[in-house]
């Protein structure tokens, strides 16, 4: 079997809270030493990701390093915290107000440097504050240009960590500005840096409207391959649920695997799954199960034979191909 490196964001072993209950729903870690010991546990997992200020900070970069390594983890990623602080409410790389815009550019540059220091060499960069809610809101041209000057004063910072773009149409903004993959493709050719690429989460593509398989393809096409990164998770397609994968969409699943081999993806999958009412550690299994499962059915059937089924374009064929997929 093929075999992917599968990383978790570190909230997947925590007590799950949402706007009803702030607590929590229990059942999680309440320390970053308790989430990191069940991840510890999780069969196949090795990595994690953690958010800057959140996980890690300037005073405790060394400690965090020794401590997911002495768990027998490593850090695959760090992600700058630019949607949850209230200076980031009106936008944080495509802000209005420039003094904000420049505060985005050093909270990316000092995660940047974090990552250098503790051996990772993705960050993610998830402008989800940048957007609008409102007709007349925007400057639409001006926020696209800070963009791109923010998105490449980020990269300039340092050439041994890749800024990696994630996009999401929706939430907190009622519009983000890097909404799909055909977006951010179009802002990471104006950026013109080689350490900037796309990470692409399932969900984030589904509740767009996106097919994630086409996305893969277009994002991993030849001459382009500007797919660095992958998170995993699943919804009814209407909201970020970050449900089990596997929960919702099995055939979209198997069709994203496949488009994974055939593209030779060779980056992380990672999870990105908020267990709010289940156990953590049993939903990071439950998930990395279901993908090694898919991984597994597309090497069975062959990457030329499903290969031929595509180009053939006959609905009916697919679906006794689905069908003898999930029924034999």
């Amino acid at each position: 079997m093929a075999r992917f490196r599968y990383g978790a964001c570190l909230p997947t072993f925590a007590s799950c809270a949402d706007r009803y209950c702030l607590s929590g729903y229990g059942g999680g870690a309440s320390t970053v030493e308790g989430m990191l010991e069940l991840a510890a546990t999780v069969p196949n997992l090795s990595g994690i990701e953690l958010v800057g200020n959140w996980h890690i900070n300037d005073q405790n970069v060394e400690q965090m390093k020794a401590a997911v390594r002495q768990r027998g983890l490593q850090i695959c990623m760090l992600t700058p915290d630019l949607w949850t602080q209230a200076k980031w409410g009106r936008g944080s790389l495509a802000a209005a107000d420039a003094k904000t815009r420049r505060a985005a550019v050093r909270e990316v540059q000092k995660v940047m440097d974090w990552a250098a220091a503790s051996g990772c060499k993705y960050v993610d960069v998830w402008p989800g504050q940048d957007g609008y809610d409102y007709y007349f809101q925007s400057d639409y041209q001006a926020a696209w240009k800070w963009l791109v000057q923010g998105v490449r004063a980020c990269a300039d910072h340092r050439d041994d960590v890749q800024v990696l773009i994630e996009y999401k149409p929706k939430e907190p903004r009622t519009h983000i500005y890097v909404s799909s993959a055909a977006k951010t493709l179009m802002l990471i050719e104006e950026v013109d840096r080689k350490n900037v690429a796309v990470l692409l989460d399932l969900g984030h593509a589904s509740q767009g409207g996106e097919n994630p398989a086409e996305s893969i393809a277009i994002l991993q096409r030849p001459g382009v391959r500007k797919l660095a990164y992958m998170h995993f998770n699943d919804n009814w397609h209407a909201w970020d649920d970050d449900m089990m994968v596997g929960a919702v969409h099995q055939a979209e699943l198997l069709e994203v695997m496949y488009w994974l081999l055939r593209t030779r993806y060779d980056g992380w999958l990672t999870l990105d799954i908020f267990p709010y009412r289940e156990d953590g550690v049993k939903a990071a299994t439950e998930s990395i199960a279901w993908i090694e499962g898919m991984i597994a059915t597309v090497e069975r059937i062959g990457l030329k034979t499903i290969d031929e089924l595509a180009r053939r374009a006959d609905a009916t064929e697919v679906s006794a191909f689905l069908r003898r997929c999930f029924l034999r």
